[in-house]
């Protein structure tokens, strides 16, 4: 379909008398909506880059489907999480169809690690070894399951959590996939879903998966997906950092622990007679789990250096893995011919040493950085600029590019995605769009920061948010969220408003369940307040009475002693530009349209977005801030606030009538 035509089909369907609006319930026409649906038109038919950030309730999914459908066309669409991803597939897409009476051929497309893998659930079930009682259970759940689902997605086993460690027994990784050579090859639940994307025209996967394309197609390995004349990127705010992580690589000591698990599963059945690989699978588990003792308890985040420097025992610690893998290698070669499995095994070995041998070593265009968390340790290697490398993948000219979010511009500029991307190529054109929100957020909303407030870097700002937490959350008879900006700030507000609110109140804090199953019982539960930090900044959706107040504590920029973010800051500096400006400023700024963004979800949400921070009113960059947030009323008198708060909570009782 040309682009003259196309246009003309998306003015029929889209239009107050169209068949989207005499098919979908509910669906109403949209201008934002209209004109974003044009906008992807162009970008097919020249085969651009559009950038489009659409504010809640424009209706964003139906403006990229609608003339992806109707184009005829090849199209990828990619989310940020598989929530979403599920939403498009099993709602959105179905919905279009039937609407359209089109018969596109669609397909859902995850990575592997969601896929139960016959191979390894069969052959955990026989020989494993559990932690504890309860993995086995889980892991005979899932093996019932693998029985009788035609789909092998483990997000359609409700028996199971998505979470439970169970499911790394019944998965397979791209390191264990035994590939054409395994014996389910042919009723392998991967490979059917893979071939069901090729076969489709439109495939529904997450940035995750396209991104780990996108590299092993650069690395010249046969790529996962469909070659396509259009990718789609919902939720693309997310995509400069994934580009970093990406472009980089990373070792997990969860890598290293699952290599000498299926080691030692192989070593039980193909070489039990053969001690040495008994104790060189031993000594690597030794090695891993020392690498973590050698480096402080707490959670942190240092760079190469900082670490070889300050962690007494850290270097040797190191040295000590590295040959240990290399000794790992060689006795897992020593005895390949005993099974098939055992070369494989080796090169994983060999991959890891490979890894960390690069690891300490450094290198000037990446930034070498350890991180660890609990008991768990990652070793990355992050390219100081992704930039350069992701316009270089996705150049050509050979398809177009769709980018959207609500949160993309930073007061109406796209300068620092692109800039964070690489999108100057002349060979490839882009264009941009911002499309409002149709919500009347003057009336629906208010945002207060309150006078008084003491600087977020002082003593008294984080009881001085609790206290002004209380009153507010008071007002509103719960029904808030507590968004905070580090792990240690939300455990102390999550204590402290226990502590305050008594029985009367349920406190819930983010890490006591499952995110899924915390907004479960916040949406079920009377007076709630649910205090969380990064998790709970994006991608929750709580519409309704349920949710009336958002409190954010400080502005959430990014810890200047982040490792990659201090070397991007040192290389701007070098450059003789402003870190603060091109790098701090609109990240801090995205993520804080995203925390706003939890509070009005639908056009009969109202309530508080309360920011803890004097800063937006006492430093110059807080114009910035004010003009990226939604247009909601604006005021520093907390009594004003409460008042707001106390009317909504009368009509949400039903005691008082409704403007």
């Amino acid at each position: 379909m040309d682009g003259e035509t196309l246009e003309a089909r998306i003015e029929e369907e889209l239009g107050p008398g169209g068949r989207l609006a005499a098919a979908i319930p509910g669906f109403v026409h949209r201008p934002q909506q209209h004109e974003m649906a044009l906008a992807v038109v162009r970008a097919i038919e020249e085969k651009a880059v559009l950038l489009a950030e659409a504010g809640t309730g424009t209706g964003k999914t139906f403006a990229y489907l609608l003339p992806a459908l109707l184009s005829g066309r090849k199209v990828i669409v990619s989310t940020g999480t598989k929530t979403l991803q599920d939403q498009l597939f099993h709602r959105d897409l179905p919905r279009l169809k039937e609407a359209l009476k089109i018969p596109v051929r669609t397909a859902l497309l995850k990575g592997r690690q969601n896929y139960v893998c016959h191979y390894h659930l069969e052959r955990n079930l026989a020989h494993g070894r559990f932690t504890t009682a309860e993995d086995a259970a889980l892991l005979r759940r899932i093996a019932r399951f693998a029985q009788h689902t035609t789909s092998g997605d483990k997000a359609e086993c409700p028996e199971v959590p998505e979470d439970a460690f169970a499911w790394v027994f019944a998965t397979s990784s791209r390191d264990n996939c035994l590939g054409q050579d395994c014996p389910h090859w042919q009723e392998c639940f991967l490979m059917k879903a893979r071939r069901a994307a090729q076969e489709a025209e439109c495939v529904v996967v997450n940035h995750h998966l396209f991104f780990s394309d996108l590299v092993l197609r650069d690395e010249g390995v046969g790529g996962l997906l469909p070659e396509a004349d259009l990718v789609v990127f919902d939720e693309a705010h997310q995509l400069p950092e994934l580009a970093a992580v990406f472009f980089g690589e990373s070792l997990a000591s969860s890598q290293c622990l699952e290599l000498v698990r299926d080691a030692r599963v192989e070593a039980l059945v193909a070489a039990p007679d053969f001690r040495p690989l008994r104790e060189a699978i031993d000594a690597f588990d030794k090695a891993v789990k020392d690498l973590r003792l050698s480096l402080p308890a707490e959670t942190l985040r240092w760079p190469r250096q900082q670490a070889l420097e300050q962690a007494v025992g850290f270097e040797s610690a190191l040295q000590t893995l590295t040959a240990s893998a290399a000794a790992l290698r060689e006795a897992l070669a020593s005895q390949q011919e005993r099974s098939e499995n055992l070369p494989r095994l080796a090169a994983r070995a060999e991959a890891l040493e490979r890894l960390l041998t690069q690891w300490g070593e450094g290198e000037e265009r990446f930034v070498h950085w350890v991180e660890a968390v609990g008991t768990r340790l990652t070793l990355h290697r992050t390219p100081i600029e992704a930039g350069p490398a992701f316009s270089r993948l996705i150049g050509g000219g050979e398809r177009a590019w769709v980018m959207t979010s609500a949160t993309l511009a930073v007061a109406g500029s796209f300068a620092h995605f692109r800039r964070d991307l690489g999108l100057f190529d002349e060979e490839l054109p882009v264009r941009e769009g911002i499309w409002a929100s149709p919500f009347d957020y003057r009336r629906q909303a208010l945002l207060l920061v309150p006078q008084g407030m003491p600087e977020p870097g002082s003593p008294q700002h984080l009881p001085a948010v609790e206290e002004l937490a209380e009153r507010l959350i008071r007002a509103a008879e719960g029904r808030a969220f507590v968004l905070c900006t580090s792990l240690k700030a939300m455990q102390r507000l999550g204590e402290g408003l226990r502590a305050r609110l008594g029985v009367e109140y349920t406190v819930m804090v983010q890490g006591e369940g499952s995110r899924h199953a915390l907004l479960e019982r916040f949406r079920a539960t009377p007076r709630a307040v649910l205090v969380g930090s990064q998790s709970f900044w994006e991608g929750v959706d709580v519409a309704g009475e349920a949710l009336s107040l958002v409190i954010i504590d400080k502005l959430p920029f990014a810890p200047p002693d982040d490792p990659v973010l201090a070397a991007r800051m040192a290389r701007l500096e070098a450059q003789g530009e402003s870190p603060f400006a091109l790098l701090q400023l609109p990240r801090a700024t995205i993520q804080l349209k995203q925390g706003a963004g939890r509070l009005i979800r639908s056009e009969r949400d109202r309530g508080v977005l309360c920011i803890c921070d004097p800063r937006m009113a006492t430093r110059g960059y807080g114009k910035i801030l004010w003009s990226s947030l939604p247009p909601m009323a604006r005021s520093r008198e907390v009594a004003r606030a409460e008042s707001f708060l106390a009317t909504l909570a009368c009509e949400a009782r039903g005691e008082c009538p409704s403007p």
